[in-house]
């Protein structure tokens, strides 16, 4: 039987992220993707005068129509979410969606590269902290761990560093931790930390020369679907990071780069192939 997720995070009409990221990719997966919009914006923040319309209203109706009709799933995938507020609401919804069996994995998607998101004020890494303390995985780069575990941000660093990061992720209460964006050695990738045997597994791939909007949506995304489909958590996170690095590629490969967003279409070959 075809698995059934929902995933809970903002749709940006036009932009390459989100909801319009989340959703092709995990139905490419073979994995039935249901949606609660937590808003809708015109296009995501990237461009200027952008609309946006709070959801927030109908986060609950919509869960509470979905248990009356008895409707169950095999993961809850949580993405940017608008407030603190709105994270306390989330969780409620989890509380109520969750069965034995429910995988929930939480993208804490709030900073980068030493910087909050400007939409967000202090009171948010507590409140994202929390509901990744509820989640079987977390998938935070090194900025979002350091704000929700209080560490001092730092772009130099060695292993007791990171080791220390993955120690204080675990106390939040999860029990798994996906640490993205990890350079060591000269090497850079992903962490895999299991907070319950401390046992830390990598994953080493490229780094290409430019960043772009929305590719720790597509990496999420596919993590959940590969979970979905029963790859184990490196498993998963091979196949996140080798479809986010190809679709980076084909975007810069274009005679027009796409500016807002990676040409995740043009990779999705690879998610076939790979689940074969």
């Amino acid at each position: 039987m075809m698995k059934r997720i929902v995933t809970i995070q903002d749709i940006s009409c036009l932009g390459k992220c989100s909801l319009t990221v989340a959703l092709p990719i995990i139905s490419a997966m073979g994995v039935e993707t249901a949606i609660i919009p937590t808003a809708v914006l015109s296009t995501h923040t990237m461009f200027k005068n952008f609309t946006f319309k709070d959801l927030d209203d109908q986060i609950v109706p919509i869960t509470d129509h979905w248990k009356n009709e008895n409707i169950k799933f095999d993961g809850i995938y949580t993405g940017y979410l608008a407030s603190a507020q709105q994270i306390q609401t989330v969780m409620g919804v989890i509380e109520k969606l969750r069965e034995d069996n429910t995988l929930v994995v939480v993208d804490p998607a709030m900073a980068d590269n030493g910087k909050m998101y400007p939409a967000f004020d202090e009171t948010f890494p507590k409140a994202m902290a929390k509901l990744c303390g509820i989640a079987d995985i977390v998938l935070p780069n090194i900025t979002e761990a350091c704000f929700m575990t209080d560490t001092e941000y730092k772009t130099d660093y060695d292993k007791a560093y990171i080791d220390d990061l993955l120690k204080k992720l675990a106390a939040l209460g999860c029990k798994k931790v996906v640490l993205k964006g990890v350079s060591l050695d000269g090497k850079y990738g992903v962490l895999c930390y299991d907070c319950k045997t401390g046992e830390i597994n990598s994953y080493y791939h490229e780094k290409l020369s430019r960043s772009f909007h929305g590719t720790g949506d597509v990496f999420a995304s596919t993590f959940v679907g590969a979970s979905m489909r029963g790859k184990d958590m490196l498993e998963s996170v091979k196949l996140a990071a080798d479809y986010t690095v190809e679709s980076i590629r084909k975007t810069l490969e274009s005679d027009e780069p796409n500016w807002y967003g990676v040409d995740f279409e043009s990779a999705v070959g690879l998610l076939i192939d790979r689940l074969k």
